[in-house]
């Protein structure tokens, strides 16, 4: 059985997850009887914490908002994880990888001598974003006001620098929007929102708005099409008619090794076939444009399928020619 110590961690720990929890999970999920969940419940009470008992046929316990908790208040799987996830955004995450950083070096400081073991041996290397338009990311303090906008449900308003690839450019004076969420998406931070001038949704690029402060009225939040951000953004940026990425993937061979065609495959899957070959499936929103992005690796092309990536190349071939001419 688990010592005192630890199960009052466990317990802690549970308790900060959800609004209320019935006594009798409470005893199930920390492998104990329900009377000693109660003597647990009343030891945290006396180390200041503020637990109500919940009405219900069997009861249960409710940790009040605003209970103040000593830091890192973690069991072992939550910190490993929360370390894990800062090494991974030291890596991948631009811009925020040095404080990644030092909030990693301070987490390992305060982590139990028998975590840091387990946290050195994972090892592990997160790749940036691939691709070389990746552009400067945008400061704590749009982001803090884009997200501030989405949780409080007001109109914001804000200048659009810079030609939008997936935003039109705006007429004359800042834009109005309904901001719906905020959206990270290979490298780049994303608003989804509602734009009041043009009456649809739209997807601005966060490094590229500046917000006006005030920000507007309390709005009604509509309804995202396509069954909810994840879909809406994944059939924006992909043309997918069902959001479940693009509408056009096919499989090739490349007259290259694996680790030549890896750094430039993008979201495509490599499967290494020897030292001068290997399986590419990769996706675009059109099969010529598909053809068309193979032909970037400058090597033989081996169509695995489908016929219509084969259609395609023929047609890319055709318009060649008659550009040649």
């Amino acid at each position: 059985m688990a010592t005192t110590s630890s199960r009052l961690l466990t317990l802690l720990s549970l308790l900060q997850t959800r609004r209320d929890w019935p006594g009798a999970l409470l005893a199930e999920r920390t492998g104990v009887s329900h009377r000693t969940v109660r003597r647990d419940v009343d030891r945290l009470r006396e180390l200041g914490y503020s637990i109500r008992a919940t009405m219900g046929p069997d009861g249960g316990y409710r940790l009040d908002a605003g209970s103040t908790l000593p830091p890192l208040m973690f069991d072992d799987d939550q910190a490993l994880a929360l370390a894990v996830a800062l090494r991974s955004a030291a890596s991948s995450q631009p811009g925020i990888g040095e404080a990644a950083l030092r909030a990693l070096a301070t987490v390992r400081q305060v982590l139990p001598a028998r975590l840091r073991p387990r946290l050195d041996a994972l090892e592990f290397t997160a790749l940036p974003p691939s691709g070389r338009d990746v552009p400067d990311p945008p400061s704590p303090q749009v982001l803090l006001a884009l997200s501030s906008a989405v949780r409080a449900q007001q109109v914001l308003r804000f200048d659009y620098a810079g030609a939008a690839s997936v935003a039109p450019q705006g007429s004359d004076g800042p834009r109005r929007v309904e901001p719906h969420h905020l959206v990270t998406h290979g490298g780049r931070w994303y608003l989804v929102a509602w734009d009041l001038e043009r009456s649809d949704w739209r997807i601005f690029r966060a490094d590229r708005t500046i917000p006006r402060l005030p920000t507007g009225p309390r709005f009604t939040p509509r309804e995202l099409p396509d069954g909810g951000v994840a879909r809406f953004v994944s059939r924006r940026f992909t043309g997918s008619a069902d959001g479940g990425g693009w509408p056009c993937v096919g499989t090739v061979v490349l007259g290259r090794s694996a680790g030549e065609v890896l750094p430039f495959a993008g979201d495509g899957v490599v499967e290494d076939l020897g030292p001068a070959s290997c399986r590419l499936r990769a996706g675009s929103w059109s099969w010529v444009a598909l053809a068309a992005s193979l032909n970037r690796f400058d090597t033989d092309v081996q169509v695995v399928g489908p016929p219509e990536l084969v259609a395609a190349f023929r047609v890319l071939a055709d318009r060649n020619r008659a550009t040649s001419a």
